[in-house]
């Protein structure tokens, strides 16, 4: 079937999408432009509304708002937007009086005429997903990029031909309870995140596990085999696995022998990529280009995958280095939402940087970062609803000496930035990564990122 097709099908439904974000405006649009009948159901207010949803109410969307947008659902299909988990009590309700639950991107699996590659992990999935698709486009391919990293694909399938690729990142609220069967799943690591919305983490892990649970022999699964949790997957799986690791060869796969990304197939081992011919740093993003080699693997060829390392820059808000300013490189890494990506990001510089932390509590332990904070920062600014968690996680790292690092707390975002420009000193790293998602004041890492980016250029 393809999409007219399924949008034809549902024309009698009563439909309900429920938010009216990014990833489900253009799917509105498509049903009510088909002729179908559509309520948007969303939390804010009706002063709260904005001119995307003008336009759809001057579409004809019908809009449920306020506190109890969620009550008395009664339709025949719900698409729910991915910050609502499939097991809250209203959705579960609803699908026991018979109705459909599903997603745009769930849809969007069960029409897709091209190949898919979806990428799913606890980090590292943008750059992951992002270096898939200018590996595949330096080789020739049309791409279609987007998913979880920003950019819905439902509403594309027109323009997407039989030799395409879909590259696909996915967290774990799309994931979870979601059928799909990519024909390349990609998972890049597995720690905890997200706490405050699923269950436990095992019920994180489950959604993860999603990606390649309904694969087959004919599918591929990229594994990390320096994950404890990613190396029990394989036993799960009925696919064509392949290993990426940064501590030991492989059976297949890729690994890195502290100079040269080996490619191993057996006993055969071929040098393929020189960590020198990669631009961005650090030891995490040799592993994403593993994880992208093992995704691509007999898709593209040596030399475009050295010319890719050379030319990729990165993405924005990942170790992105916003400004030197007054002897002072400052660099934005709003996208380290977790402590593992800050962490991470702490060992990729080559001197130990001044680092802004905190912000909204998904119910993370902070150890970790404690130790990392102690161990690679020089000082550390701590804002947002996290900041006494993340001060006492720093105190308590035996790792801890008096004033080393030097540590502050103001709850002020832009305060807390003042005082960590007039901290640094000349030949310092000043650097956002705040190992906690933005809610508590920004609406998404991408506007707290360009925040940091404006409050830069605004110094004097």
């Amino acid at each position: 079937m393809d999409l007219k097709g399924y949008v034809d099908s549902i024309k009698d439904k009563r439909i309900c999408v429920i938010g009216a974000g990014i990833s489900n405006r253009p799917l509105i649009k498509l049903l009510l432009s088909s002729g179908c009948s559509v309520t948007v159901c969303d939390k804010r207010s009706s002063e709260q509304l904005n001119s995307d949803d003008l336009e759809l109410i001057a579409l004809g969307a019908k809009y449920k708002l306020g506190e109890d947008y969620l009550s008395g659902l009664d339709f025949d299909i719900i698409f729910r937007t991915p910050g609502l988990m499939p097991f809250d009590k209203n959705l579960q309700e609803a699908w026991s009086r018979g109705c459909i639950i599903t997603s745009e991107m769930e849809v969007f699996f069960s029409l897709c005429p091209c190949k898919t590659i979806a990428v799913t992990g606890s980090d590292g999935k943008t750059t992951t997903s992002t270096l898939i698709a200018e590996l595949l486009q330096a080789e020739g391919f049309k791409v279609h990029l987007g998913g979880n990293i920003g950019k819905p694909l439902l509403c594309e399938i027109p323009f997407m031909n039989r030799d395409d690729y879909a590259v696909l990142e996915l967290s774990s609220f799309q994931l979870h309870s979601m059928y799909c069967r990519p024909d390349v799943a990609v998972i890049t690591n597995i720690t905890p995140n997200h706490l405050d919305k699923h269950l436990d983490y095992e019920d994180y892990i489950t959604a993860k596990k999603n990606i390649f649970l309904n694969q087959g022999a004919d599918c591929r699964l990229v594994l990390n085999h320096d994950d404890d949790l990613c190396r029990t997957f394989s036993a799960e799986s009925d696919s064509d696995v392949f290993w990426f690791s940064l501590n030991e060869k492989v059976k297949k796969g890729y690994w890195f022998d502290g100079n040269v990304i080996v490619r191993i197939d057996g006993q055969q081992e071929t040098p393929v990529l020189n960590k020198d011919d990669i631009t961005i740093p650090g030891l995490h993003n040799i592993a994403n280009f593993m994880t992208a080699m093992c995704a691509v693997d007999g898709l593209v060829t040596e030399e475009t995958i050295r010319k890719v390392a050379i030319e990729f820059r990165g993405v924005e808000h990942r170790l992105e280095t916003v400004r030197i300013h007054n002897g002072i490189t400052f660099i934005n890494d709003s996208i380290a939402s977790s402590p593992t990506r800050t962490v991470a990001g702490l060992k990729a510089l080559p001197v130990k940087p001044v680092i802004i932390l905190g912000g909204y509590d998904k119910k993370l332990d902070f150890a970790p970062l404690g130790d990392g904070v102690c161990q690679y920062a020089k000082a550390a600014f701590i804002t947002g609803d996290t900041a006494e968690k993340i001060y006492a996680a720093i105190m308590a790292s035996p790792y801890y000496e008096e004033n080393k690092p030097d540590v502050f707390i103001d709850k002020d975002f832009d305060s807390n930035f003042q005082r960590a420009c007039e901290y640094a000193s000349i030949g310092d790293t000043l650097i956002l990564s705040p190992a906690c998602a933005s809610f508590d004041r920004f609406k998404n890492f991408e506007e707290r990122g360009n925040h940091f980016k404006k409050l830069v250029m605004e110094l004097k």
